[in-house]
């Protein structure tokens, strides 16, 4: 997908060339040279988050602790070089700075210089705090994700119907859990109708954490017909984006596809196996 809308694509007058070659490999991923360079970015994405992984081990950074500083400085620097490789290579570098993109290929180099400056033993926890943030270096991969726009778009048209439903369940989920905390009471651990209400949460995303539970027969029954909701309502969500998602599927086959157009109407809706017009029943080439 599209990185960039003003992403440098071409020579114009006074343009280096070596900046068009250096875009081809950087976001023409259909190059030979753009598969190999974002074959190479993606190992390095990865295997920089299983150092990060591995450094929030305590036996392993109490053995290893030097090595993986250096390969984290060592994936640092690489992925410093190629954020300031890609600016050099866009036509407007601001706006693609400001983009989400560029924002997380800048927060996957951040915390590792942040840390130059905060030394001292009274920001370490700082420090660890801010490690934690190179994680983030895995959103990288959105880059090398081609459905990644089409899925952005069905979320989007989801939004409004998800909002509903997330509000159909938050007004059940208070209705109840306030039945339950009449019901049981707080001698049976439903001490607050907020506790209740988290109590139906965790039973109606069939989660169970088993901290609280139903003592009285009525409220067994109650927590029946809950847990039996749930599946039914978690499928909920996952169908509306499902649909938006077959629905954006179909646009953009219907968008690349060459169209069949009616040499009479000018009708360009028609199946690629189409003989005849389905408006004025033309016969079609």
């Amino acid at each position: 997908m599209p990185e960039t809308n003003n992403a440098y694509r071409g020579n114009r007058p006074g343009e280096s060339k070596w900046r068009g070659e250096l875009y081809d490999i950087i976001f023409e991923a259909e190059t030979p040279a753009g598969k190999y360079f974002d074959l190479l970015l993606i190992v390095s994405i990865i295997l920089s988050v299983i150092v990060v992984m591995l450094d929030s081990i305590g036996s392993v950074r109490n053995s290893y602790g030097q090595v993986l500083h250096d390969l984290e400085w060592f994936f640092t620097i690489i992925f410093t070089i190629e954020y300031f490789l890609r600016l050099l290579c866009v036509r407007n570098r601001i706006k693609y700075a400001a983009s989400p993109l560029g924002i997380v290929d800048l927060i996957a180099i951040i915390p590792t210089y942040m840390s130059l400056f905060l030394p001292g033993s009274q920001f370490l926890l700082v420090i660890r705090v801010l490690r934690v943030l190179r994680i983030f270096r895995v959103l990288k991969l959105v880059h090398y994700v081609s459905e990644a726009e089409m899925l952005a778009r069905a979320l989007r048209a989801s939004r409004q119907k998800i909002t509903v439903f997330l509000f159909t369940v938050l007004t059940l989920v208070i209705i109840l859990g306030s039945l339950m905390y009449l019901i049981e009471g707080e001698e049976n651990g439903f001490t607050s109708i907020p506790t209740s209400i988290f109590w139906a949460i965790v039973t109606l995303t069939t989660v169970g954490f088993g901290d609280i539970v139903p003592q009285t027969p009525l409220g067994r029954t109650l927590a029946s017909v809950i847990m039996i909701l749930g599946y039914s309502i978690i499928a909920v969500p996952t169908g509306i984006v499902t649909s938006e998602i077959s629905f954006a599927s179909m646009e953009e086959r219907r968008r690349t596809e060459p169209q069949r157009i009616c040499p009479e109407c000018g009708n360009p809706e028609h199946d690629n196996d189409a003989l005849f017009c389905k408006h004025c029943g033309t016969g079609i080439l």
